[in-house]
C-alpha cells in the first residue's frame, strides 16, 4: 500500500489488513501522526493531537490482535472527536476562548464506547465555536480549511471532522448535528455523514447547543464505515435524558441486500427551491441511479414543510438558555458572530418558542405519514456547493436556506452521501432520510448508491 492508500483505507479494509497481519495498529497510527504533522498546519483540522495516547491505544490494540481478540471491527481504528466531546484529561475547547483551557474529568459516553471497542484516539478536531459561530479572522482558534479549495468553507459545525476524513488524517470521526452540522461538512468535503435518530446515540458529555435538536453521530469516508461506527455508538444511555431504549439493529449486515423494490419519496417543495442548477442536475442523476438499482422513485408532498424555518426560533432560544450566564459574565470571550447569535436568542418570546414547537409537532406528524408510504426520502443535502470564507464573513450572509434542519425538527435519521462535483471542482451531495430508528434502511440505500458510483473515491489535491 502507498502512503495515500494507507491514509484513505476504509475501516473495513483496515480491519481485514489487521486480521491478515498485513498491517499493524502501531504502523498505521505512526503513519497518520506523520501525515497530520505534515498536512494539518495548512488544514487546521486538529485543535489537539494526542500522539502519546494514540500510540498507547495502538499498542493495546496490537496486543489484543496478537491474542486473537479481533471481534470488534473498530479494534485499532484511528479516530478523532469533534472538540465538543468531553475527553478525560485532554482539553476540550468547543472552539472557544471561554473553554480554551478546560480539561474534563470524564469522557463523553461516545468516547467511552469507542475506546471500549478498541479504537485509537488521534485527538480533538476543530468545531465552529460552540457548534454555532464560525471563527472570524483574529479569533483564538483558526477555522478548518476546505481541502477542495482552501478559500472555501468546509461546512460547519463539524468542520475539522470532515476535513480530517477528506484528507486521510483519520479513519473515522464523530460530529454533532443540530441543524446539519454532520451532513453539511460531509457534503462540502465529499465524505459520508449520518445524523442518527434523535435518542439513538448518547449526547452525555457533549456540550449542548439545543437540547431538543442536538444529535451525535458518525462521519466516515464510506457508508459501510458509518454503519460500523454507529454499531459501536448506538444504545441506551441513562446519562442522556433523551436516550432511547429502542433495540439496536445490525447496521452492517443489510447493506448488501440491494434496494430493488424499495420506495424512495422525493419531496420537491422546499428542498428543490433555490438550488443551484448543478446541484439539481446531480440530484436528478442520483435519482436515475436509484431507479436503475430497482428502487421505485416517486414525488411526495409534506404539507407543512415550509414551516421548517421555525427551527431557528427553537435553536436560538435554547442556545440562549444554555449560554445566558456565561455570555453575560464573559461576553469578551465569545467570538463576535457567536455572541450576536446567542444574544439574539434572548429576544425570542416564550409564546414564539411555543408556537415554533407546535409547528414542529405538525411537521413531525406529516413526515411520519409520508414515511408510512415510502421507505426513505431523497433530497439534495445542500442547495449550493461550499461558499467562500469571504461570503460567509460578510455581515449580510445571515442564515441561508438549508435542506437539513427539517430532519432535526422531526428527529428522523438522515445521511449525506457524495453524488457529484460542481464546475468549480466542489463536492455535491445526496441526502437520504428515513423512518425513526430505521438507520439500517437509510444506510442500505446510501450504500447501494455509493457502490454504483465513484464520487466517494475522489480525493482532494493537498
Amino acid at each position: 500500500m502507498t502512503s495515500d492508500d494507507l491514509a484513505y483505507a476504509t475501516i473495513a479494509d483496515i480491519t481485514n489488513h489487521y486480521r491478515r497481519r498485513a498491517l499493524s495498529p502501531v504502523e498505521l497510527t505512526r503513519a497518520l501522526l506523520d501525515r497530520i504533522e505534515r498536512l494539518d498546519p495548512t488544514l487546521h483540522a486538529f485543535v489537539t493531537v494526542t500522539a502519546e495516547r494514540a500510540l498507547a491505544d495502538a499498542k493495546r490494540a496490537e496486543a489484543a490482535l496478537g491474542h486473537g481478540q479481533d471481534a470488534s471491527p473498530l479494534l485499532g481504528i484511528p479516530v478523532a472527536y469533534k472538540d465538543i466531546y468531553a475527553t478525560r484529561g485532554i482539553r476540550t475547547t468547543a472552539g472557544s476562548a471561554l473553554l480554551a483551557d478546560w480539561v474534563p474529568e470524564d469522557d463523553a459516553t461516545c468516547v467511552t464506547r469507542l475506546r471500549e471497542a478498541g479504537s485509537v484516539m488521534l485527538g480533538k478536531l476543530i468545531t465552529h465555536e460552540f457548534a454555532f459561530g464560525i471563527q472570524f479572522p483574529g479569533h483564538r482558534f483558526q477555522p478548518a480549511k476546505n481541502p477542495w479549495n482552501l478559500d472555501h468553507m468546509p461546512g460547519g459545525s463539524s468542520s475539522g471532522s470532515a476535513v480530517a476524513l477528506a484528507t486521510g488524517l483519520v479513519g473515522g470521526a464523530l460530529g454533532s448535528d443540530t441543524g446539519g452540522s454532520i451532513r453539511g461538512p460531509a457534503a462540502f468535503c465529499n465524505i459520508v455523514g449520518l445524523k442518527p435518530t434523535y435518542g439513538r446515540v448518547s449526547r452525555a458529555g457533549v456540550i449542548t447547543l439545543s437540547w431538543t435538536l442536538d444529535h451525535t453521530g458518525p462521519m466516515a469516508r464510506t457508508v459501510e464505515d458509518c454503519a460500523l461506527l454507529l454499531q459501536g455508538l448506538a444504545g441506551h444511555d441513562p446519562a442522556d435524558p433523551a436516550s432511547s431504549r429502542e433495540p439496536v439493529a445490525d447496521y452492517a449486515a443489510p447493506l448488501r441486500q440491494g434496494i430493488r423494490g424499495l420506495r424512495v419519496g422525493v419531496p420537491r417543495a422546499y428542498f428543490l427551491e433555490g438550488v443551484d442548477a448543478e446541484v439539481e442536475k446531480a440530484f436528478e442523476q442520483a435519482l436515475a441511479t436509484l431507479r436503475e438499482l430497482g428502487a421505485a422513485v416517486t414525488d411526495v408532498e409534506i404539507p407543512s414543510i415550509q414551516t421548517s424555518w421555525a427551527f431557528l426560533a427553537i435553536l436560538m432560544a435554547e442556545a440562549f438558555a444554555y449560554h445566558e450566564r456565561d455570555v453575560r459574565a464573559h461576553p469578551e470571550l465569545y467570538g463576535d458572530v457567536l455572541r450576536e447569535r446567542v444574544l439574539a436568542g434572548g429576544l425570542i418570546l416564550g409564546s414564539e418558542y411555543v408556537q415554533a414547537q407546535r409547528l414542529r409537532s405538525r411537521l413531525h406528524a406529516e413526515m411520519l405519514e409520508v414515511l408510512g408510504r415510502v421507505d426513505v426520502l431523497a433530497t439534495p443535502t445542500t442547495p449550493k456547493p461550499a461558499p467562500t470564507f469571504a461570503a460567509v464573513w460578510d455581515p449580510s450572509f445571515g442564515f441561508p436556506k438549508s435542506n437539513m434542519p427539517p430532519f432535526n425538527m422531526t428527529g428522523v435519521p438522515a445521511l449525506a452521501v457524495p453524488c457529484g462535483v460542481s464546475s468549480e471542482g466542489l463536492p455535491l451531495s445526496l441526502q437520504i432520510a428515513g423512518r425513526p430508528f430505521d438507520e439500517a434502511t437509510v444506510l442500505r440505500v446510501g450504500h447501494a448508491y455509493e457502490r454504483a458510483t465513484e464520487w466517494h473515491r475522489r480525493r482532494p489535491r493537498i
